[in-house]
């Protein structure tokens, strides 16, 4: 039986479900909601609750705590697309007076601005907003913790300034801005500043008691930006869905695939022996290996609640969880492992091979083996004209080029990324050697017949 492509198979609920589970249980939480999404769409969404007979739907609203610097980090990136600002600006040049002017939007989006991590006393989470009326109130004195631009240091503060930036450029609170320009287009309507029914209870455990306290749900004021919104499965499953793929009508996926970029390098406990991460962060998003997997998304937590959103952009599946406990559940851990059981169970079956639609010699004649030096690669010509130049027998991946109109090529990925291909013919017409920002690539190593940056040794190839 074929079944539609939005279709999970029983085997693969029930283990999506049993994860489901044991998370609730190991973890000790009142109620755990957990979704998944395949191709854009939500394919399975599931809760399990201390109360029997009673399980939490994908419509009740959970606080989604951190994860709201995605949208805050859109609402930036829209206003950077549009013109209204440049990331490497000052924060000054758009929001005077805040006493972090100097540092730069995209130090800010990318937590590598130095800020200190939370706000002055008493603990913005738990106290309501009305303790910190005004923006300064959010900084320490001094604000700054690192030298801005040299590592990564998460700043809660940090996206309270964004958001005050949203809104000084739009003229209008920062949540009415996200409504009309992100929630709205994208249907998110059960996503908001405040809860609204249903909507769990957020809860803090004992550690080494079986008994609960309920924990204060406060307005956050000016932290807002940091924090605060309320969503559901459902909602935060297209949100997820639009980190993928990206919305016209909100923010392009190229913009998106910027966010995803690595904003900085990871801290030294993140490298392991093979100089590879395992954790990272972009511009509004986090970036985690799991499974050898890149995830990108964010979790977030607030007194009471935790939450995860993840997207596997490989295998075109994303996963949501949700929990109504301040600590306990291991809900990023939770997620990536829902994204797993899928591509475990159902591979992501890849689109069939198709030729060219039409084959232009000049260019095929294009293809085949090149060398910069003695290092041979390997040049493919793919669909829309585009190239890709491939290193063989040796580290390193290959680098994607865009054909442009005027008959060159740019870099799209890797060491070449933003670098010119040209072809430099012969008076003949036919292709003499690749130059991609000065490096000569020839059909053999150290071709003679070719412009060599610093000449050949008269007598050539021999042996000593």
């Amino acid at each position: 039986m074929t079944l539609p492509p939005e279709e999970l198979l029983p085997t693969t609920r029930r283990a999506l479900l049993h994860r489901l589970a044991v998370g609730q249980a190991d973890g000790r939480t009142p109620s755990l909601v957990g979704a998944v999404v395949r191709g854009g769409r939500l394919v399975w969404a599931d809760g399990r609750s201390m109360i029997d007979g009673h399980s939490p739907d994908a419509d009740v609203q959970y606080r989604i705590g951190s994860i709201t610097k995605t949208f805050v980090a859109v609402q930036v990136m829209r206003l950077r697309d549009e013109g209204a600002l440049d990331l490497a600006d000052p924060l000054d040049r758009h929001l005077p007076g805040t006493g972090a002017g100097a540092l730069t939007i995209a130090q800010l989006l990318g937590h590598t601005s130095g800020l200190a991590s939370e706000t002055p006393g008493p603990w913005w989470e738990r106290t309501p907003g009305t303790l910190r009326p005004r923006l300064a109130d959010v900084l320490d004195e001094p604000p700054v913790r690192h030298p801005a631009g040299r590592r990564f240091h998460y700043s809660n503060p940090g996206f309270a300034l964004l958001g005050a930036l949203v809104s000084q450029l739009r003229g209008q609170p920062w949540g009415d801005v996200l409504h009309s320009e992100v929630l709205a287009p994208l249907g998110l309507a059960r996503t908001t500043p405040l809860p609204r029914a249903p909507h769990a209870g957020g809860f803090a455990v004992h550690p080494w008691a079986d008994v609960m306290l309920p924990e204060p749900l406060e307005d956050t004021g000016v932290m807002a930006p940091a924090g605060q919104l309320w969503s559901t499965a459902a909602d935060l499953s297209r949100w997820a869905a639009f980190l993928a793929g990206g919305a016209e009508n909100v923010l392009r996926a190229s913009t998106l695939a910027e966010m995803r970029r690595p904003a900085s390098e990871p801290d030294d406990d993140e490298v392991d022996e093979s100089d590879d991460w395992s954790a990272g962060y972009g511009l509004g998003l986090q970036l985690r290996r799991h499974d050898g997997r890149l995830l990108h998304g964010h979790t977030g937590s607030m007194p009471g609640f935790l939450a995860a959103l993840w997207v596997s952009e490989r295998d075109d599946v994303a996963a949501v969880v949700l929990a109504n406990a301040t600590s306990g559940p291991p809900v990023g851990q939770i997620a990536a492992d829902l994204i797993r059981i899928v591509t475990e169970h159902e591979p992501r079956i890849p689109e069939p091979w198709r030729p060219l639609p039409a084959a232009d010699p000049e260019l095929l004649a294009l293809t085949g083996l090149w060398h910069w030096g003695p290092s041979p690669h390997l040049l493919h010509l793919r669909a829309d004209r585009g190239l890709e130049l491939i290193p063989q027998g040796q580290t390193g991946g290959g680098s994607r080029f865009r054909a442009e109109a005027d008959g060159t090529w740019t870099g799209l990925n890797g060491y070449y990324a933003g670098e010119r291909l040209r072809v430099i013919r012969a008076a003949d017409g036919t292709a003499r050697h690749l130059d991609i920002g000065s490096f000569v690539f020839t059909r053999t190593p150290y071709d003679p017949n070719a412009d060599i940056p610093g000449g050949l040794a008269p007598d050539g190839w021999h042996t000593y």
